[in-house]
């Protein structure tokens, strides 16, 4: 039998969530449910993919097979308290709040539940993200087949024990903010060099993914491939030792540890 999958709470996240369930065919939009406190939100989310929706999170909770807790994690509280009696055994949930751990999840719930924590990045939006998922051990090696062919819908997935989840955060969760400076400080530098601002973006973007494109399919250590690049006393030597000696690689060890750190803090 088909699996139903909601989703309480509809922002940029859980659509694009939806959006890669429903262009792998996982299940059929019939079998998708979700719920959001305004009307017209749910009008546009219905007009878009076709998919069941209503203002009612026990509703969602009450259908659901696999449920995706989509809202902040200061809404979660009040969230569960409105739809716990509506949790049954076979039911597994999907968090997917930043710094919300699964026993948190579960004492909020006050029963031993089938939990997944799950961390996405925003490049899911153009299904290209990466998620860590983090089953508790009541899940079943079918059910977490399917959370992780969810997330391997709109980008990859990979599972790793709890305890990684900050460095996770710092690593792919807001990590992207730190490449966007990279292309944003590449572009700055094209047009300093006289390439157009709309080029420069285009140049630098489109290097960057292609960049991690090889990465990912050649599986060649990322410092084999960049001694690809450099040539004997050529271009590409010379701006590497200034990005050496300003400190690149450190700058960033040293943001990932922080940013590591402070997810730690709001942890606990």
């Amino acid at each position: 039998m088909e699996k139903t999958i909601g989703f309480i709470g509809s922002g940029n996240m859980a659509t694009a969530m939806i959006g890669g369930i429903l262009n792998a065919g996982l299940v059929d939009a019939s079998r998708i449910i979700c719920s959001n406190k305004t009307e017209e939100k749910l009008k546009k989310i219905n007009a878009d993919y076709h998919i069941k929706t209503t203002l009612d999170n026990s509703e969602v909770a009450k259908k659901s097979d696999v449920l995706v807790l989509a809202v902040k994690p200061f809404a979660y509280k009040e969230v569960i308290e409105e739809i716990k009696d509506k949790i049954t055994d076979n039911k597994v949930i999907i968090s997917i709040a930043a710094g919300v751990k699964i026993d948190t999840v579960k004492k909020h719930f006050q029963k031993d539940i089938k939990v997944v924590r799950a961390m996405p990045n925003t490049p899911a939006l153009v299904l290209e993200g990466m998620t860590a998922l983090s089953p508790c051990p009541r899940v079943e090696k079918e059910e977490l087949n399917l959370i992780c062919n969810i997330f391997n819908s709109f980008g990859k997935c990979e599972v790793v024990p709890e305890h990684l989840m900050d460095a996770v955060t710092a690593v792919s969760g807001s990590s992207p903010a730190f490449i966007f400076m990279v292309i944003e400080a590449m572009a700055d530098a094209a047009v300093r060099e006289g390439i157009p601002r709309d080029k420069a973006y285009v140049f630098a973007a489109q290097t960057v993914l292609g960049s991690a494109k090889m990465v990912l399919e050649t599986k060649k250590h990322p410092g084999e491939l960049k001694d690809m690049v450099t040539s004997p006393s050529g271009t590409t030597i010379e701006g590497l030792a200034t990005l050496e000696k300003c400190g690149l690689r450190n700058s960033f060890i040293k943001a990932i540890h922080k940013t590591t750190e402070r997810s730690k803090d709001l942890s606990k």
